[in-house]
């Protein structure tokens, strides 16, 4: 053994060390791509559920404002579930970066869920719990159920289209009380839109009064 051994010695298990935690970084990052490819990215989705369970308390007790149809944005304001695709999920007012990190959110714009025209929901595909990845699986006359402090709405599946981001046509009224559901198409690409129409069907009035 040479006199200079023991200085490296340190040195290559300082190498080898950064080298397995490279390693092992380096599965992680295909893992986490695996993840979020096939499902989801896992760090939104995690911030997401805990948001969900927010707004799920929320909603059992909501402010004068959501029940008089007033809410402001990243309010708690329905539960959308989709049977079909496995969605159930709490939405909230607004669609603004913040607002969509929770969950849905519906465009302020829009008509009020049950009102004449075109209510409209967006939603995330592959961040923050990906709540409409697999919108455009949804076929003709599949449900949509849609409840509020108030009421609950039944909702069936007209058409699914795919459209450029900035196409507003999609919002005009029609003749009956319709709801849109919307998210970016393809995945991971924000280049289209993926839009859903669905019809009012039912409405019912819950227990639950204003004033």
């Amino acid at each position: 053994m040479t006199a200079d051994a023991p200085r490296r010695s340190p040195a290559r298990a300082v190498a080898r060390f950064v080298a397995s935690v490279l390693m092992v970084s380096g599965v992680l990052l295909i893992a986490v791509a695996g993840i979020t490819v096939a499902w989801q990215e896992p760090v939104s989705a995690f911030v997401a559920d805990r948001h969900q369970a927010n707004l799920e308390q929320e909603l059992e007790d909501p402010p004068r404002r959501v029940l008089d149809r007033r809410p402001l944005p990243g309010d708690a304001i329905a539960k959308i579930e989709i049977p079909s695709i496995g969605v159930d999920e709490y939405v909230v007012e607004g669609t603004a970066t913040d607002d969509l990190r929770k969950g849905p959110g519906r465009y302020p714009d829009t008509p009020y869920f049950g009102e004449p025209g075109t209510a409209a929901i967006a939603g995330h595909r592959t961040t923050y719990g990906a709540p409409f990845r697999d919108i455009d699986k949804l076929r003709r006359g599949q449900v949509i159920y849609l409840t509020t402090p108030t009421h609950r709405y039944v909702y069936r599946v007209t058409d699914n289209r795919i459209v450029d981001d900035q196409d507003l046509s999609v919002l005009e009224p029609v003749g009956h009380k319709q709801l849109i559901l919307s998210a970016c198409h393809p995945l991971y690409s924000a280049a289209q839109r993926v839009v859903v129409f669905a019809r009012q069907v039912s409405e019912k009035r819950l227990m639950r009064t204003v004033g």
